[in-house]
């Protein structure tokens, strides 16, 4: 009968086992985008978590550029008369 040639390490023999913990993890709704996220986190396409607004979002930053470029814009012909 068959014998092994060396005895196999500790790290070698638990590494066998080393994925049977894994499982699959919970997907929710955002309550305000209904985006798919991870429990318990901040939604990152509208910023909000458990309805509240908690950071602000790439979008959120878009639109407060767009609206300074404007102001600037309309300050601008002004100061040339």
């Amino acid at each position: 009968m068959p014998v092994p040639k060396r005895k196999r390490s500790r790290a070698r023999r638990d590494s066998r086992f080393a994925n049977k913990g894994i499982k699959e993890s919970a997907i929710v709704h955002c309550s305000q985008c209904q985006n798919p996220l991870i429990p318990h986190q901040a939604c990152k396409e509208c910023g909000f978590y458990k309805g509240v607004k908690v950071m602000k979002t790439k979008a959120d930053r878009g639109l407060v550029r767009k609206e300074q470029h404007e102001k600037k814009k309309a300050v601008a012909p002004q100061e040339n008369q």
